[in-house]
């Protein structure tokens, strides 16, 4: 059964873009693949710029559509099913138990709750369970 996180930000006006990059750090402790699931150019740039420059003392290895990088950050889904996948598009990935964990982060605006309230449905249909992580 896949894992489905989500990440919602109650009290805090942090962006999706730095909690990826404090994730990801996190996640690279151990050995994992992380991919992120991005079809917005814009959003991937972002991305890229702040794994680059989020940690003064270490580099987050990442490419854009480089599937043999630590991180990928793609707008197609992996093909191999030990990534840990972010999503950062407005549906819910109907593929869920082709990857190891999603995760679905929700910033504190009501459009982005919205969408994750349908996203968090979504998997319940699919006989998912998500965990909730309050910030």
């Amino acid at each position: 059964m896949a894992k489905v996180s989500f990440y919602l930000f109650e009290n805090s006006n942090e962006r999706q873009v730095e909690i990826t990059c404090r994730l990801c750090r996190k996640i690279l402790k151990q050995p994992a693949k992380i991919w992120l699931y991005v079809q917005d150019l814009q959003l991937q740039q972002q991305l890229d710029e702040a794994l680059w420059s989020f940690d003064a003392v270490s580099f987050l290895p990442h490419g854009i559509d480089q599937p043999n990088a630590t991180i990928c950050i793609s707008a197609q889904l992996p093909d191999a099913q030990d990534w840990i996948v972010f999503n950062f598009n407005p549906t819910a990935l109907e593929q869920c138990q082709a990857f190891s964990h999603i995760i679905e982060i929700v910033e504190n605006h009501s459009d982005a709750k919205t969408l994750g309230r349908e996203k968090f449905k979504h998997y319940r249909r699919l006989g998912i369970e998500p965990r909730t992580f309050k910030l």
